[in-house]
């Protein structure tokens, strides 16, 4: 059987980068394109300088400023009345993952319409669709180059996973530079994002040769660079090797769609409003043990690239330094707990039963190495707690 494979039609990688993308815009033959931001990017002056390069090249460009972390259906309104009054031909999102989900789904409305439920998985959306072009600030969801956007339902909470070909950028500017100021923080958690999505890219029941590649690729880039960057925002050489491996993870996990972490992560940052990465990272130790049985040749091979043990080393073995590796990069990145993040016990235990449902209608963990049923969701979603 074959495997379809879906990337971006091109991609301009390197310092600097983002100063072609007068370059880029004209070479897709579009003329109209939103800029699809936050108020944080426009106050740093970067999308101004953006605007400036398109109208320079002799395009009309509109800005639109108002995503919001862990885009909502709510604020998509503003962003599609936008689109559709600009006449747009084209978006660029512009930013985390969350501006750049915001654009794909508003790339989609305005062509198509319907409501974001009508695109949830396990629909596949593969009709009309503006052109999407991706610049990615962060080093983390690798969404320039996936064929997935997440927005909540405003009314349930739900995060929904919407999938589909029409949801991939035709174009990716990957400019490392962009990343530097990033804070510690953010370099943590969209750090271990990326390594979430190689380590559930290459043991993903959908897992592929091609994905396999490029997942361990960026395994071991990131188990090189995370805590550099992390210490030292200024290390270029540390912030362009996460930036290359992000994407390479995000290429990887389109093509072999993610697993259990990610499936038991949305939920939590759907009711909880923790940052993606982060909720990744609060579950990324406990899954891979609850996992690794399911594939240890595969995580054995994980440990390998990331660097814990060496090339002779047994699976069983490899598979327990990974763990354990895991558990320490979370503890040095500062990864807290959901208790210690501050979110309320009874709450959360009450939410345990919906959370385990909605991780097992989003479809990724039926990708995992180890299918869960919903009782051993509910309790994974205990022991990660504290």
């Amino acid at each position: 059987m074959s495997t379809q494979i879906a990337l971006p039609r091109f991609a301009r990688i390197g310092a600097g980068a983002v100063d072609e993308i007068g370059a880029v815009i004209d070479q897709l033959g579009l003329h109209r394109p939103v800029l699809v931001t936050d108020k944080y990017l426009v106050s740093t002056g970067v999308a101004d300088r953006i605007l400036d390069i398109l109208r320079v090249a002799g395009k009309d460009p509109l800005l639109f400023d108002g995503t919001v972390p862990d885009p909502t259906t709510d604020s998509l309104v503003e962003g599609l009345r936008a689109v559709n009054e600009h006449d747009a031909d084209s978006v660029i999102g512009f930013g985390g993952g969350s501006p750049m989900d915001t654009a794909k789904a508003l790339a989609v409305l305005s062509a198509k319409g319907g409501r974001m439920r009508d695109y949830k998985a396990p629909h596949v959306y593969t009709g009309p669709a503006l052109p999407i072009i991706a610049i990615p600030t962060t080093a983390g969801s690798g969404s320039e180059a996936t064929q997935f956007t997440v927005i909540s339902d405003s009314a349930s909470d739900e995060k929904m996973l919407c999938p589909g070909l029409s949801f991939l950028p035709i174009a990716a500017i990957i400019d490392f530079e962009l990343t530097t100021s990033m804070p510690p923080r953010l370099t943590a958690d969209t750090g271990v994002d990326a390594l979430t999505h190689a380590i559930e890219a290459y043991v993903s029941r959908k897992a592929n040769p091609f994905s396999d590649g490029l997942a361990l690729a960026a395994i071991h880039t990131i188990g090189k660079n995370i805590r550099r960057a992390y210490a030292d925002g200024e290390d270029r050489v540390a912030r362009e090797a996460m930036m290359i491996a992000s994407t390479q993870a995000g290429m990887a996990f389109s093509n072999a769609s993610v697993a259990l972490v990610h499936g038991m992560s949305r939920p939590i940052g759907a009711h909880f409003h923790v940052a993606h990465g982060l909720s990744n990272a609060m579950l990324l130790p406990a899954i891979t043990r609850f996992s690794v049985r399911g594939a240890e040749s595969r995580y054995a091979d994980c440990a390998r690239a990331y660097g814990v043990v060496s090339e002779s080393a047994t699976d069983n073995v490899a598979t327990q330094f990974l763990v354990d590796a895991l558990t320490e990069l979370c503890h040095d990145l500062k990864v807290p707990t959901p208790l210690a993040y501050g979110i309320d016990r009874n709450k959360w235990d009450d939410l345990i039963p919906l959370m385990a449902r909605q991780a097992l209608e989003s479809g990724s963990p039926g990708n995992n190495p180890v299918v869960p049923t919903a009782s051993e969701i509910e309790t994974l979603y205990a022991e990660v707690f504290e």
